[in-house]
Protein backbone atom coordinates (compact mmCIF):
# COMPACT_ATOMS: atom_id res chain seq x y z
CA UNK A 1 0.00 0.00 0.00
CA UNK A 2 1.47 3.24 -0.75
CA UNK A 3 2.08 5.97 1.63
CA UNK A 4 -0.59 8.87 0.67
CA UNK A 5 -3.08 5.51 0.67
CA UNK A 6 -1.57 4.41 4.57
CA UNK A 7 -2.31 7.72 5.55
CA UNK A 8 -5.75 7.96 4.23
CA UNK A 9 -6.26 4.64 5.89
CA UNK A 10 -5.06 5.45 9.00
CA UNK A 11 -6.44 8.74 9.79
CA UNK A 12 -9.36 8.23 7.46
CA UNK A 13 -12.61 11.80 7.26
CA UNK A 14 -10.10 13.62 9.69
CA UNK A 15 -7.46 13.83 7.00
CA UNK A 16 -10.30 14.26 3.96
CA UNK A 17 -11.51 16.84 6.02
CA UNK A 18 -8.59 18.62 6.87
CA UNK A 19 -7.00 18.34 3.66
CA UNK A 20 -10.04 19.70 1.98
CA UNK A 21 -10.82 22.52 4.42
CA UNK A 22 -7.41 23.91 3.84
CA UNK A 23 -7.56 23.55 0.02
CA UNK A 24 -10.76 25.51 -0.06
CA UNK A 25 -9.73 27.84 2.27
CA UNK A 26 -7.00 29.08 -0.17
CA UNK A 27 -4.15 27.04 0.33
CA UNK A 28 -2.31 25.61 -2.58
CA UNK A 29 -2.18 22.09 -0.95
CA UNK A 30 -4.07 19.86 -3.96
CA UNK A 31 -7.11 17.56 -2.10
CA UNK A 32 -8.64 16.30 -5.23
CA UNK A 33 -5.98 13.43 -5.61
CA UNK A 34 -7.11 13.13 -1.48
CA UNK A 35 -10.59 12.36 -2.41
CA UNK A 36 -9.62 10.06 -5.13
CA UNK A 37 -7.52 7.83 -2.69
CA UNK A 38 -10.21 7.78 -0.56
CA UNK A 39 -12.98 6.40 -3.20
CA UNK A 40 -10.47 4.19 -4.11
CA UNK A 41 -10.04 2.80 -0.90
CA UNK A 42 -13.80 2.87 -0.24
CA UNK A 43 -14.28 0.59 -3.34
CA UNK A 44 -11.65 -2.18 -1.93
CA UNK A 45 -13.47 -1.81 1.63
CA UNK A 46 -11.12 -0.06 3.27
CA UNK A 47 -13.38 3.36 3.90
CA UNK A 48 -16.41 4.54 4.05
CA UNK A 49 -17.66 6.03 0.83
CA UNK A 50 -20.50 7.71 2.10
CA UNK A 51 -18.71 9.66 5.17
CA UNK A 52 -15.93 10.68 3.20
CA UNK A 53 -18.47 12.33 1.14
CA UNK A 54 -19.88 13.98 4.37
CA UNK A 55 -16.58 14.98 5.33
CA UNK A 56 -15.88 16.58 2.71
CA UNK A 57 -19.10 18.39 2.03
CA UNK A 58 -18.60 19.83 5.26
CA UNK A 59 -15.16 20.91 4.80
CA UNK A 60 -16.34 22.79 1.58
CA UNK A 61 -19.24 24.12 3.79
CA UNK A 62 -17.17 25.28 6.55
CA UNK A 63 -14.92 27.04 3.66
CA UNK A 64 -17.62 28.83 1.52
CA UNK A 65 -19.62 30.17 5.11
CA UNK A 66 -16.43 31.65 5.99
CA UNK A 67 -15.40 33.69 3.02
CA UNK A 68 -19.43 34.48 2.50
CA UNK A 69 -19.97 35.91 5.80
CA UNK A 70 -16.26 38.10 5.22
CA UNK A 71 -17.46 38.91 1.83
CA UNK A 72 -21.31 39.89 3.91
CA UNK A 73 -18.99 42.35 6.09
CA UNK A 74 -15.77 43.00 3.70
CA UNK A 75 -16.92 43.46 0.48
CA UNK A 76 -14.55 44.53 -2.02
CA UNK A 77 -12.03 44.40 0.19
CA UNK A 78 -12.31 40.77 0.51
CA UNK A 79 -12.59 40.04 -2.96
CA UNK A 80 -8.86 42.33 -3.58
CA UNK A 81 -6.99 40.57 -1.01
CA UNK A 82 -7.82 37.55 -2.75
CA UNK A 83 -7.07 39.04 -6.17
CA UNK A 84 -3.60 40.41 -5.18
CA UNK A 85 -2.25 37.11 -3.50
CA UNK A 86 -3.63 34.77 -6.28
CA UNK A 87 -0.92 33.80 -9.51
CA UNK A 88 -2.69 36.08 -11.98
CA UNK A 89 -3.63 39.23 -9.92
CA UNK A 90 -4.21 41.52 -13.19
CA UNK A 91 -6.98 39.17 -14.52
CA UNK A 92 -8.18 37.98 -11.50
CA UNK A 93 -10.96 40.84 -11.37
CA UNK A 94 -12.04 40.35 -14.74
CA UNK A 95 -12.36 36.83 -14.96
CA UNK A 96 -13.89 36.56 -11.13
CA UNK A 97 -16.83 38.75 -12.71
CA UNK A 98 -16.96 37.07 -16.10
CA UNK A 99 -17.60 33.31 -14.18
CA UNK A 100 -20.18 34.72 -11.44
CA UNK A 101 -21.96 37.28 -14.52
CA UNK A 102 -22.40 34.43 -15.91
CA UNK A 103 -24.67 32.41 -13.91
CA UNK A 104 -24.99 34.39 -10.66
CA UNK A 105 -25.13 32.68 -7.21
CA UNK A 106 -25.62 29.34 -9.23
CA UNK A 107 -22.21 29.69 -10.47
CA UNK A 108 -21.62 28.15 -7.06
CA UNK A 109 -22.55 24.83 -7.46
CA UNK A 110 -19.71 24.69 -10.32
CA UNK A 111 -17.11 27.03 -8.92
CA UNK A 112 -15.03 24.40 -7.13
CA UNK A 113 -14.30 22.88 -10.84
CA UNK A 114 -12.64 26.17 -11.78
CA UNK A 115 -9.22 26.76 -10.36
CA UNK A 116 -8.93 30.17 -8.69
CA UNK A 117 -12.87 31.03 -8.31
CA UNK A 118 -13.61 27.80 -5.83
CA UNK A 119 -12.22 31.02 -3.78
CA UNK A 120 -13.58 33.82 -4.85
CA UNK A 121 -17.27 32.77 -5.61
CA UNK A 122 -18.05 32.35 -1.45
CA UNK A 123 -17.35 36.36 -1.23
CA UNK A 124 -18.73 37.62 -4.06
CA UNK A 125 -22.23 36.15 -3.62
CA UNK A 126 -22.15 37.66 0.31
CA UNK A 127 -20.96 41.18 -1.33
CA UNK A 128 -23.88 40.99 -3.20
CA UNK A 129 -26.30 40.53 -1.05
CA UNK A 130 -27.22 36.64 -1.70
CA UNK A 131 -30.09 35.29 1.12
CA UNK A 132 -27.36 33.25 3.54
CA UNK A 133 -30.70 29.99 3.33
CA UNK A 134 -29.64 30.39 -0.63
CA UNK A 135 -25.76 30.61 -0.32
CA UNK A 136 -26.11 27.32 1.95
CA UNK A 137 -28.05 25.23 -0.49
CA UNK A 138 -25.77 25.91 -2.94
CA UNK A 139 -22.96 25.48 -1.42
CA UNK A 140 -23.84 21.62 -0.25
CA UNK A 141 -25.27 20.83 -3.59
CA UNK A 142 -21.47 22.29 -4.80
CA UNK A 143 -19.59 20.32 -2.63
CA UNK A 144 -21.75 17.07 -3.48
CA UNK A 145 -21.10 17.74 -7.13
CA UNK A 146 -17.29 18.47 -6.50
CA UNK A 147 -16.88 15.56 -3.72
CA UNK A 148 -18.37 13.01 -5.34
CA UNK A 149 -16.58 13.30 -8.70
CA UNK A 150 -13.57 12.64 -6.53
CA UNK A 151 -14.80 9.98 -4.43
CA UNK A 152 -16.59 8.54 -7.53
CA UNK A 153 -13.65 8.72 -9.74
CA UNK A 154 -11.44 6.66 -6.98
CA UNK A 155 -13.96 4.42 -7.04
CA UNK A 156 -14.38 3.75 -10.79
CA UNK A 157 -10.46 3.62 -11.39
CA UNK A 158 -9.33 1.76 -8.07
CA UNK A 159 -7.32 -0.82 -10.10
CA UNK A 160 -5.28 2.52 -11.64
CA UNK A 161 -5.52 4.32 -9.12
CA UNK A 162 -3.38 1.69 -7.04
CA UNK A 163 -0.67 1.52 -10.04
CA UNK A 164 -0.14 4.93 -9.95
CA UNK A 165 0.34 5.05 -6.60
CA UNK A 166 2.93 2.34 -6.71
CA UNK A 167 4.60 3.94 -9.86
CA UNK A 168 5.42 7.52 -7.21
CA UNK A 169 5.90 5.31 -4.52
CA UNK A 170 9.26 3.52 -6.18
CA UNK A 171 10.28 6.76 -7.57
CA UNK A 172 10.57 7.73 -3.75
CA UNK A 173 12.03 11.73 -3.40
CA UNK A 174 12.32 11.80 -7.12
CA UNK A 175 8.66 12.03 -7.29
CA UNK A 176 8.48 14.97 -5.15
CA UNK A 177 11.46 16.29 -6.97
CA UNK A 178 9.16 16.10 -9.99
CA UNK A 179 5.81 17.46 -8.52
CA UNK A 180 8.56 20.11 -7.03
CA UNK A 181 10.11 20.91 -10.68
CA UNK A 182 6.33 21.05 -12.51
CA UNK A 183 5.08 23.48 -9.57
CA UNK A 184 7.94 25.76 -10.18
CA UNK A 185 7.67 25.90 -13.74
CA UNK A 186 4.07 26.75 -13.54
CA UNK A 187 4.66 29.69 -11.13
CA UNK A 188 7.44 30.63 -13.48
CA UNK A 189 5.47 30.66 -16.59
CA UNK A 190 2.61 32.65 -14.89
CA UNK A 191 5.18 35.10 -13.81
CA UNK A 192 6.47 35.70 -16.94
CA UNK A 193 2.78 35.56 -18.44
CA UNK A 194 2.32 38.75 -16.56
CA UNK A 195 5.45 40.18 -16.99
CA UNK A 196 4.91 40.05 -20.96
CA UNK A 197 0.98 41.54 -20.08
CA UNK A 198 2.38 44.35 -18.51
CA UNK A 199 4.67 45.26 -21.17
CA UNK A 200 2.00 44.96 -23.77
CA UNK A 201 -0.75 47.74 -21.61
CA UNK A 202 2.46 50.23 -21.29
CA UNK A 203 0.01 52.97 -22.31
CA UNK A 204 0.43 56.07 -20.08
CA UNK A 205 -1.62 56.57 -17.55
CA UNK A 206 -3.07 60.19 -16.57
CA UNK A 207 -3.64 60.77 -13.14
CA UNK A 208 -6.61 61.81 -10.97
CA UNK A 209 -5.15 65.57 -10.67
CA UNK A 210 -4.65 65.58 -14.47
CA UNK A 211 -8.27 64.22 -14.82
CA UNK A 212 -9.66 67.44 -12.64
CA UNK A 213 -7.67 69.66 -14.18
CA UNK A 214 -9.26 68.76 -17.52
CA UNK A 215 -12.46 69.47 -16.04
CA UNK A 216 -11.25 72.50 -14.75
CA UNK A 217 -10.14 73.58 -18.02
CA UNK A 218 -12.89 72.69 -19.72
CA UNK A 219 -11.85 70.10 -22.01
CA UNK A 220 -14.79 67.84 -21.68
CA UNK A 221 -13.25 64.48 -21.14
CA UNK A 222 -15.12 61.35 -21.79
CA UNK A 223 -15.07 59.04 -18.71
CA UNK A 224 -15.46 55.50 -19.71
CA UNK A 225 -16.24 52.71 -17.12
CA UNK A 226 -14.51 49.68 -18.29
CA UNK A 227 -15.72 47.16 -15.47
CA UNK A 228 -18.28 44.33 -15.55
CA UNK A 229 -21.93 43.75 -14.07
CA UNK A 230 -20.47 42.72 -10.80
CA UNK A 231 -17.69 45.69 -10.01
CA UNK A 232 -20.49 48.31 -11.02
CA UNK A 233 -22.63 46.21 -8.19
CA UNK A 234 -20.14 46.60 -6.09
CA UNK A 235 -19.02 50.14 -6.24
CA UNK A 236 -21.12 53.03 -7.87
CA UNK A 237 -19.56 54.24 -10.75
CA UNK A 238 -18.18 57.78 -11.10
CA UNK A 239 -21.40 60.07 -11.96
CA UNK A 240 -21.63 60.45 -15.96
CA UNK A 241 -19.41 57.91 -16.92
CA UNK A 242 -20.02 55.71 -20.30
CA UNK A 243 -20.41 51.85 -19.39
CA UNK A 244 -18.09 50.36 -22.03
CA UNK A 245 -19.41 47.06 -21.64
CA UNK A 246 -23.13 47.33 -21.59
CA UNK A 247 -23.33 47.92 -25.37
CA UNK A 248 -21.76 47.68 -28.89
CA UNK A 249 -18.48 49.02 -28.77
CA UNK A 250 -18.23 49.85 -31.85
CA UNK A 251 -21.74 52.09 -31.91
CA UNK A 252 -19.93 53.86 -28.66
CA UNK A 253 -16.65 54.83 -30.48
CA UNK A 254 -18.74 55.98 -33.51
CA UNK A 255 -20.79 58.31 -31.26
CA UNK A 256 -17.88 60.05 -29.78
CA UNK A 257 -15.30 62.35 -31.78
CA UNK A 258 -11.76 61.29 -32.09
CA UNK A 259 -10.28 64.51 -30.82
CA UNK A 260 -11.59 64.37 -27.48
CA UNK A 261 -9.96 63.28 -24.10
CA UNK A 262 -11.04 59.69 -23.46
CA UNK A 263 -10.47 58.94 -19.91
CA UNK A 264 -10.53 55.11 -19.11
CA UNK A 265 -10.78 53.35 -15.86
CA UNK A 266 -11.27 50.04 -13.88
CA UNK A 267 -10.59 48.57 -10.53
CA UNK A 268 -8.18 45.76 -11.21
CA UNK A 269 -4.64 45.58 -10.45
CA UNK A 270 -1.93 47.84 -12.26
CA UNK A 271 -5.33 49.33 -14.46
CA UNK A 272 -5.18 46.01 -16.98
CA UNK A 273 -8.98 46.13 -18.21
CA UNK A 274 -8.53 50.02 -18.44
CA UNK A 275 -5.02 49.99 -20.31
CA UNK A 276 -6.66 47.28 -23.00
CA UNK A 277 -10.18 49.04 -23.65
CA UNK A 278 -7.82 52.12 -23.94
CA UNK A 279 -5.35 50.40 -26.49
CA UNK A 280 -8.53 49.86 -28.09
CA UNK A 281 -9.67 53.59 -28.25
CA UNK A 282 -6.18 54.55 -29.79
CA UNK A 283 -6.32 51.69 -32.22
CA UNK A 284 -9.44 53.53 -33.56
CA UNK A 285 -8.25 56.71 -33.72
CA UNK A 286 -8.53 58.11 -30.36
CA UNK A 287 -5.13 59.45 -30.14
CA UNK A 288 -6.30 61.08 -26.71
CA UNK A 289 -7.57 57.85 -25.05
CA UNK A 290 -5.69 56.81 -21.65
CA UNK A 291 -6.38 54.78 -18.63
CA UNK A 292 -6.93 56.16 -15.42
CA UNK A 293 -3.67 55.66 -13.05
CA UNK A 294 -5.02 53.69 -9.93
CA UNK A 295 -8.88 53.24 -11.32
CA UNK A 296 -12.02 54.28 -9.35
CA UNK A 297 -9.87 53.27 -6.11
CA UNK A 298 -7.82 56.30 -7.11
CA UNK A 299 -10.88 58.53 -7.95
CA UNK A 300 -12.70 57.61 -4.91
CA UNK A 301 -9.93 58.62 -2.38
CA UNK A 302 -8.58 61.43 -4.26
CA UNK A 303 -9.75 64.55 -1.78
CA UNK A 304 -11.96 66.88 -2.80
CA UNK A 305 -12.35 65.22 -6.07
CA UNK A 306 -14.90 66.73 -8.06
CA UNK A 307 -17.92 64.56 -9.21
CA UNK A 308 -18.40 64.77 -13.11
CA UNK A 309 -21.53 65.62 -14.10
CA UNK A 310 -22.37 66.17 -16.86
CA UNK A 311 -22.29 69.78 -18.65
CA UNK A 312 -18.70 69.97 -16.62
CA UNK A 313 -16.93 66.83 -18.16
CA UNK A 314 -18.73 65.98 -21.49
CA UNK A 315 -19.63 62.53 -19.66
CA UNK A 316 -23.33 61.13 -20.64
CA UNK A 317 -25.52 59.71 -17.64
CA UNK A 318 -26.31 56.18 -17.37
CA UNK A 319 -29.74 56.01 -18.49
CA UNK A 320 -30.21 58.68 -21.16
CA UNK A 321 -30.78 58.51 -24.74
CA UNK A 322 -26.93 58.81 -25.56
CA UNK A 323 -25.80 55.82 -23.21
CA UNK A 324 -25.18 52.83 -25.58
CA UNK A 325 -27.43 49.85 -24.80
Amino acid sequence: MSHLAHLVQTYGLLLVFGIVLVEQIGLPIPAFPVLIVAGALARDGHANWALCLLASVLACLASDYFWFRAGRYYGKRILRLLCRISLSPDSCVSQTEDNFNRFGPKSLVVAKFIPGFNTVAPPIAGALGTSTARFLWLSVAGGLLWSGVGLGLGAVFHNSVDDVLDIFESMGSRALQVLLGLLILFVLYKYLERRRLLRQLGVPRISVDELKALIDGGHDPVIVDARGITARQLDASIPGALVYFDGKQDELMASLDKDRHIVVYCSCPNDITAAQVAKEFLANGFHRARPLKGGLDAWNAHAGAPAAQPGNCGCVQAGTPNQVA
